[in-house]
């Protein structure tokens, strides 16, 4: 199968790569020089020799069981090996000897006597190891009569005296398995199954589950999922896809490919659900996709993958999908499909009659973290170039502001400093306010690696997450503090690090500002911030948090991941910079294996901010009053900018209530579901006069819309992605866009009808206008990324090949600024009406509002949120597991099932805000962090109560979405 768009060597070169001092060795007379440790399997690769393998792949570790790979070694008996021998100064190497050959054949000639020879009906035709390692080792025929075996559903006859004999011929086969079609993406035929052991490695090696096994003995060895009644659904599987991509045979094979036959064709692209960034072969026949395969070569993955980058890409063609414009006056009519010209004119008239009607400044945008760099560079420009205002934000602000003001304060820049490969060489890390497995699965699998090395892990959140406790990992400390409480937890850690003496000096007086820690130290150090303090606040028990901290500073390389727990609160900020101070603290700066670094929720989150699309800031996170920047883009754009922020979100909805905001561009946002205190976001959208709606499918924002512009997926255009790691990756268009344009094209010619006069012809030419204006992306190009496959910003002058590793030398705002971080508790206080704490979080099947998830298979996991509640708290309330129950708050109220567990302490509930028709933010209040207007969605009073059906809202709301969303059929 051919790359056409990056020509790297796609090569699997059967055992994994090593670092080491060069050795020098001769294979079949060419001479070749490799790192100390590399398998001679691997060498005889990098002088293009392939030496047959079956067991082997260089995505997990030499095994050395199917004997296929054997090889001559001068001065050596026997026949050793080729993926578990290590090459060695001066070897000389045979891969090609007679009697190595003739031993494979043989091997080979045993694995397809027990194989069913049905190639030409095969899914893998044309796609399988096993037979084109028969056609390289020569086998041409097999000399075994048909005996015991594993693919016959009825035992063959056997010869006389056979003690593997189970049942007569024409009885059923004892060693028979039926094929598992229990999952919903891929099949497991242990028929097919050589038992090579590469699906059970990859489990657990690659992604860290360890769900795979190999049971029984000998010639009754077979691979199993679980326990003896498991199949793939009930077992631990998480639906990776990496025991499917390790395999060999057919034996795990994609149900797309066994339907749509083998890819002929393949294009590098970006998975567009997370934060992570993976990148992936989208797998063609003709323009259908088949398969997505991840990358071996992306530098934010190496090539491993999640259920939903892997499998979920099916809401691209799902019928629910809007191909085709649609206008309305009011949103109690029904929509009515229009030509894209008619569609666009509609919007542009509404628009510039509010700006004459009300004022420049009645209308604006929002941005998307799910489009692209080049997408929301756009909408911004559309607003600030076009509107003639600052009025864009975008949902990067309502999850992750307070990371870029906490970061921008204390290190100088908006942005986690390490890449993902750090990971690697940490020795102990920190986790808090974040969820990796669910949240950013890839990433948690390579963690996992690293804590089953020996590395330590320290989990700060309320919930007992798998990464506290699951098969081979377990963390060193978890601190389930009291939601709202990340301030005091934060500072207590500091506290026994200061007070014990535990801080490094010598990092502290080169890197910061030496009289600022002095502050900061005097006040960290105040008995109140002690852990015995604070426990009775916290919930955290004094000795667990002191040893925590102890291990933190300490244990050598600290790292630090967090997530939305940190930054959806109202101290979200200070948070940050608390965990910026921890980090400083101990000197975990600058170097490989630690560093402060956010997992981003999206897959563009990162770039939406560094696009400009907050409302007082420019690309590049520069002040828009600032006057020298202003000229910047007046210059590139030929137009005047308002030296004046805009308006943010909850901004524009005050001021639609207000009667002077009236009109919203919003692209790839479903703020009515993700947005928190629903009621007042659908006043606000209500308020306006024209709401125009840029995306996939009508979301729940669509429901007050009055345009809807089909958008396009991510396999519809080019661009690129920014991940959690600064790490700019190409997008590349897979197939042609369905509803005929690529979102860049539809803000441009909304741009046009507007008056603007813009002619991008392709994304290519907005990246290079983002280089020309923003200092930190100056070195970026498409001619560079198709290079380097990707770079991480900053890209300029200074590292013309990115920069991996941020603050190596010196931080970027010069020193390290350290900042007093006192607690302010949340104005959200349980009592007597509303006596729990509700937080909330993401499950690994679905993905933000679920607008793609949903419409995939996904939901066979996850088809419905649920609330998490602990069994005393539900036996005080009457409630049972699997109950309806009513979920309120002094905001709303809403009903979904319960489920008992102690994975929550008593007195928290959690849930998932997946579903519409739960509407989790209907029960989230208005309170937002002090710095950045970030809303505090993980802590929220409520009380829980038996329920005997929808509460009123949620009938209403039903009976309102279905009227809103009706279309009028299309004209004959």
């Amino acid at each position: 199968m051919k790359d056409f768009i990056i020509p790297w060597d796609d090569q699997d070169k059967g055992t994994p790569a090593k670092a080491g001092a060069p050795v020098t060795l001769r294979i079949d007379g060419f001479e070749v020089t490799v790192p100390e440790g590399t398998s001679v399997m691997r060498a005889a690769a990098e002088a293009g020799i392939t030496v047959p393998r079956l067991c082997a792949t260089d995505s997990i570790e030499a095994f050395g069981s199917c004997r296929l790979c054997v090889v001559e070694i001068e001065g050596r008996r026997g026949l050793p090996a080729a993926c578990t021998t290590p090459v060695a100064p001066g070897m000389v190497v045979q891969t090609q000897s007679p009697q190595a050959k003739k031993i494979r054949r043989g091997v080979m000639e045993l694995y397809i006597s027990d194989h069913p020879l049905d190639c030409l009906t095969c899914a893998a035709n044309g796609d399988c190891e096993l037979q084109d390692m028969a056609g390289m080792v020569g086998l041409r025929d097999v000399r075994y009569d048909s005996g015991a075996n594993h693919y016959a559903k009825t035992a063959g006859t056997l010869a006389a005296g056979d003690i593997r004999a189970r049942a007569p011929a024409g009885a059923a086969n004892p060693r028979y398995v039926p094929k598992d079609d229990s999952n919903p993406y891929f099949s497991f035929d242990p028929s097919k199954c050589i038992v090579c052991s590469r699906c059970v490695r990859a489990c657990e090696e690659v992604q860290g589950t360890f769900a795979l096994t190999i049971s029984g003995r000998g010639f009754d060895s077979q691979v199993s999922a679980g326990m003896a009644d498991d199949n793939f659904m009930s077992s631990d599987c998480v639906s990776c896809g990496a025991c499917v991509q390790a395999c060999p045979t057919a034996t795990l094979q994609e149900k797309s490919v066994i339907e749509m036959g083998t890819p002929d064709r393949s294009v590098i692209t970006t998975c567009a659900y997370c934060g992570v960034g993976c990148s992936f072969k989208a797998e063609l026949n003709g323009d259908e996709l088949v398969r997505m395969v991840p990358y071996r070569h992306g530098k934010a993955n190496r090539g491993h993958s999640c259920v939903k980058g892997r499998f979920a890409y099916g809401y691209a063609h799902h019928s629910d999908r809007i191909l085709n414009p649609m206008i309305r006056d009011r949103i109690d009519q029904p929509w009515r499909e229009v030509s894209w010209d008619e569609a666009l004119q509609f919007a542009a008239q509404r628009m510039r009659g509010l700006q004459q009607a009300y004022g420049p400044k009645s209308i604006g945008v929002i941005t998307s973290s799910r489009c692209t760099n080049e997408e929301t560079y756009l909408v911004q420009k559309l607003a600030r170039a076009v509107f003639g205002n600052n009025n864009t934000d975008t949902c990067a602000r309502v999850c992750h502001s307070p990371t870029g003001y906490g970061l921008r304060q204390t290190f100088g820049t908006s942005a986690g400093t390490q890449d993902f490969d750090s990971v690697d060489k940490t020795d102990v890390v920190i986790v808090i306010g974040a969820n990796p497995t669910d949240g950013h699965p890839v990433f948690a699998s390579r963690l996992k690696k690293r804590l089953r090395q020996g590395a330590k892990l320290i989990v700060i959140d309320p919930r007992r997450i798998d990464m506290v406790r699951s098969p081979h990992v377990e963390a060193a400390h978890h601190l389930p503090l009291r939601p709202g409480t990340n301030v005091a937890v934060v500072s207590a850690l500091a506290h026994v690090i200061v007070t014990e003496n535990l801080y490094d000096e010598a990092f502290i007086r080169s890197r910061c500002d030496w009289d600022g820690f002095q502050d900061y130290a005097a006040f960290i150090a105040d008995p109140r911030h002690s852990p015995e303090a604070t426990e009775m606040l916290t919930g955290v028990p004094a000795a667990e948090l002191r040893a925590a901290a102890r291990l933190f500073a300490t244990g050598g390389n600290g790292a630090i991941y967090y997530g939305l727990g940190v930054t959806e609160h109202s101290q979200g900020s200070t948070t940050v910079m608390g965990i910026a101070n921890l980090a400083m603290l101990t000197g975990n700066i600058g170097r490989e294996g630690v560093g402060v670094n956010p997992l981003r929720g999206q897959n563009n989150v990162q770039g939406s901010c560094d696009m400009g699309s907050f409302p007082h800031e420019l690309p590049g996170y520069r002040h828009v009053k600032l006057p020298e920047v202003r000229k910047i883009f007046e210059e590139a754009w030929g137009v005047e900018i308002d030296p004046e922020p805009g308006l943010r979100i909850p901004n524009m909805l005050d001021a639609a209530v207000d009667g002077t905001f009236k009109g919203l561009y919003c692209q790839g946002e479903d703020i009515l579901q993700s947005d928190p205190d629903t009621h007042h976001v659908a006043a606000g959208l209500a308020a306006m006069d024209c709401v125009i709606v840029h995306d996939l499918f009508l979301n729940e924002t669509a429901n007050y819309a009055h345009v809807f512009l089909p958008g396009s997926t991510f396999l519809e255009k080019d661009g690129t992605f920014t991940n959690a790691e600064r790490r700019i990756n190409r997008v590349r268009r897979v197939m042609a866009p369905r509803n005929g344009y690529a979102d860049w094209e539809i803000t441009q010619l909304l741009a046009n009808a507007m008056g603007a006069s813009w002619n991008y012809t392709h994304p290519a030419q907005i990246m290079d206008e983002i280089a020309a204006t923003t200092p930190s992306f100056a070195g970026v190009s498409y001619e560079l990324l198709e290079r380097e496959g990707s770079v991480q910003w900053p890209c300029n002058d200074n590292a013309p090949q990115g920069t991996p590793l941020m603050h190596v030398d010196g931080f970027v705002r010069g020193k390290g600024r350290f900042i007093v971080t006192e607690y302010v508790a949340t104005d959200e206080k349980t009592g007597p009406r509303f006596p729990l704490l509700l937080t909330t979080g993401r499950i690994l099947s679905q993905y933000n509002v679920g607008a793609q998830t949903r419409r995939t298979d996904n939901v066979i996991w996850h088809d419905q949120d649920v609330l998490e509640i602990h069994p005393s708290d539900a036996e005080n309330r009457g409630v049972k597991d699997g109950d309806w129950i009513k979920l309120a708050s002094r905001s709303g109220e809403t009903t979904l099932k319960a489920a008992l567990t102690d994975r929550v302490s008593p007195g928290v509930v959690y849930t998932t805000f997946h579903h519409p028709d739960t509407q989790a933010n209907v029960i989230t209040t208005d309170f937002s962090d002090w710095a950045t207007n970030c809303p505090e969605y993980k802590v929220t009073a409520v009380q829980v109560s038996l329920s005997n059906g929808p509460t009123d809202w949620q009938e209403d709301y039903s009976a309102f979405a279905e009227k809103s969303r009706r279309i009028l059929p299309a004209a004959e």
